[in-house]
């Protein structure tokens, strides 16, 4: 009852508002302090959008070991934070559901708590850690999300109702899960966005969320994780030269902000260089020049749904067992599957033939299968 009334945004008093109950009463409800009537499940239900065996069906809560990590407190109301949470538990049970007729990929994201008042070496570090542990050797990372994706990391959106949270990450039990902007369409963006949260996943355990300084080691580890210093201070220019800037945008798949800020953090920009190239960047306002295209699109739920209907096991069985409202788990599905088809033009430098990938227009993207 608590996760349907926060999916829909709702406070306990709004709750008991729309239902004829005291706001004590829905509190005693949630708690499981006493049981409502068949007449009441009824009213709660229509209230909440959601069929009555919703609240018969037991449902779990996952294993949280640690908090979930917003990008900004300040940005968001408690309420969209729940509501964002709400969404959460629902995805995670039907992954899991899922779970039961597909083995997904085996999570080997490392957890790699740092001192509480880490250097910035130490974050670097955690971030070579990760690569690492990905299988990562060296050079851009072609496709954040797959890559993620491929070993145990589930990437979805949000719905349209959280569009004011920005991004979050959580470990559901032994399973994290990274909920991206439904907002937010943009390559660049969207691959930083993720490398974010997967400092979040590794480094902060134990760590308080929504603090400026976590934050700051979340954004520091990206950066490490996306264009690790020992390889792109050489490419970085020693002046303000746009061509070259846009040249490794493509090639590192990061935003001109991200490359113009990192160039300031080991030392490559002055302060001078930093601050016009900013205001060049304000000034010219989202998009920013050198437009990628959209944001990476994930495939690990749809790959495994669509694995199951091929083996006989229909959507409709397993959203039966989750005991998800169909509404419920289709808004679930649909935000686990983003792909849309895009024409590219640009030939592939091994068959000189157009590629019809959805998020291969440029060279340094290549699709991870399997």
């Amino acid at each position: 009852m608590t996760t349907a009334r926060q999916l829909r945004g709702l406070r306990k008093n709004e709750l008991a508002k729309q239902v004829g109950l005291t706001p004590a009463a829905v509190s005693q409800y949630e708690l499981a302090q006493s049981r409502p009537s068949a007449s009441v499940v009824a009213q709660l239900a229509m209230a909440l959008g959601v069929p009555a065996a919703f609240f018969a069906s037991g449902h779990p809560h996952p294993a949280m070991p640690s908090a979930a990590h917003f990008r900004s407190l300040r940005a968001t109301t408690q309420l969209q934070r729940d509501q964002a949470l709400a969404f959460g538990k629902i995805a995670w049970q039907l992954v899991t559901t899922v779970e039961k007729y597909v083995e997904l990929p085996t999570v080997v994201l490392p957890r790699l708590p740092i001192p509480s008042d880490p250097t910035r070496s130490e974050v670097a570090a955690a971030a070579q850690q990760a690569r690492s542990a990905l299988g990562v050797k060296s050079g851009p990372l072609p496709h954040v999300t797959r890559l993620l994706e491929a070993h145990g990391v589930v990437v979805m959106e949000l719905p349209p109702v959280s569009e004011r949270v920005d991004a979050f990450s959580h470990w559901y039990g032994s399973r994290p899960i990274i909920f991206r902007n439904p907002l937010k369409n943009d390559l660049p963006r969207s691959r930083f966005d993720v490398a974010h949260e997967v400092g979040h996943l590794i480094m902060h355990l134990d760590a308080e969320p929504g603090s400026r300084i976590v934050e700051n080691q979340a954004h520091d580890f990206a950066a490490e994780f996306l264009m690790p210093r020992a390889e792109i201070a050489d490419e970085l220019p020693r002046r303000l030269d746009w061509e070259t800037l846009y040249s490794l945008k493509l090639r590192w798949g990061t935003s001109l902000k991200a490359l113009v800020y990192r160039a300031h953090s080991i030392g490559v920009f002055r302060d001078t260089t930093y601050k016009r190239a900013m205001m060049a960047l304000s000034q010219h306002g989202d998009p920013e020049p050198c437009d990628l295209g959209p944001r990476e699109s994930p495939a690990l739920l749809e790959s495994a749904v669509r694995l199951c209907e091929e083996t006989g096991v229909p959507f409709a069985e397993i959203v039966a067992r989750s005991g998800l409202p169909a509404e419920l788990a289709d808004q679930v599905y649909t935000t686990a599957t983003m792909t849309r088809p895009r024409i590219n033009l640009k030939p592939n430098p091994d068959t000189e033939e157009p590629s019809d990938s959805p998020d291969n227009a440029y060279g340094f993207l290549q699709l991870v299968e399997g």
